[in-house]
């Protein structure tokens, strides 16, 4: 298996969803399929799953990957605020959200996720709705930029970046990664930050989960997620950035608190060292869970 299709923390992950025969699971971020295939072959003969993601060239290599499964898979191109919906009542024993961004998306440069390879300066999960990436840094006021930076990215020189691409945009709009992210070092002053990262790594996360509305749509399914669940059903979460981690965390701990979960994970399962070496894109998951009541599912 190439590394374009290794699942992130996939028998941790497995484990905790106590994916076992029949049933409906959901992957509500399916990405490549990697994670819905292994719930296929052990939920067999007769578990289903419904597998949903914004990316349509995504669903597309999901499809193509869990071919001979059509019967118990149904794909939809959808944001996973729109399960509840998608479920038409029926309550899943599993729900898994894996909430990194996919190969695909990463090593395209025709997307514009990353600055390693040039190109277009788009970010869009679904390239058919939404501003780009490149609207937003060509058309923020200064101010609303530099604390988009700083809430998404965590960057604390955001105002000094948002300065650099103000200053930047007034002479040329950025259409490209490439551009951003040189403008991003300038500001910064380095090619390198601390550790050796990119110094405009901060502010592209910031720009793609700002034009996904990630936490918003985050926030949003977790509010809901408790009343999905099957009694005794199980959710597991992947993040990959800590400000999703610390709204799983205190979703749980919440929902926890007023009986809607049993049991909820008390520390975050990481990448071990042998994944590691294997998916070095492994390195910034953590793994978060929790179980449905039973008290809860009956009022």
């Amino acid at each position: 298996m190439d590394a374009l299709h290794l699942p992130v923390l996939l028998e941790e992950t497995m484990d905790l969803l106590a994916v076992s025969a029949s049933g409906l699971w959901v992957d509500g971020t399916v990405g490549l399929g990697g994670h819905a295939r292994e719930i296929l072959r052990r939920s067999a003969p007769d578990g289903r799953l419904l597998g949903v993601d914004r990316d349509a060239q995504a669903l597309a290599v999901a499809r193509e990957r869990l071919a001979g499964e059509e019967a118990r898979v149904r794909l939809v191109q959808a944001d996973y605020r729109a399960i509840p919906a998608l479920l038409g009542g029926e309550a899943p024993r599993g729900v898994l959200l894996d909430l990194g961004v996919s190969s695909l998306q990463l090593d395209r440069a025709e997307r514009g996720f990353s600055f390693k390879q040039d190109g277009p300066l788009d970010m869009r999960m679904d390239q058919g709705q939404g501003p780009t990436a490149a609207d937003l840094v060509n058309r923020l006021p200064e101010r609303e930029l530099a604390d988009l930076i700083f809430r998404f990215g965590e960057e604390r020189a955001s105002r000094r970046v948002a300065r650099g691409i103000v200053w930047a945009r007034e002479r040329a709009p950025f259409r490209t990664t490439g551009e951003l992210a040189a403008c991003v070092r300038r500001s910064l002053a380095g090619p390198r930050g601390r550790h050796g990262i990119d110094p405009a790594t901060r502010t592209f996360q910031a720009l793609r989960i700002a034009v996904n509305d990630e936490f918003s749509a985050l926030e949003a399914f977790l509010r809901v997620l408790p009343d999905c669940l099957a009694p005794r059903g199980r959710v597991a979460i992947l993040t990959f950035h800590s400000g999703e981690d610390r709204r799983v965390k205190k979703s749980f701990q919440s929902a926890e608190r007023r009986g809607s979960y049993s049991e909820v994970a008390r520390e975050v399962l990481r990448a071990t060292a042998e994944e590691l070496r294997a998916n070095p894109r492994s390195r910034s998951a953590k793994l978060r869970w929790a179980r449905r009541s039973t008290m809860d599912a009956e009022v």
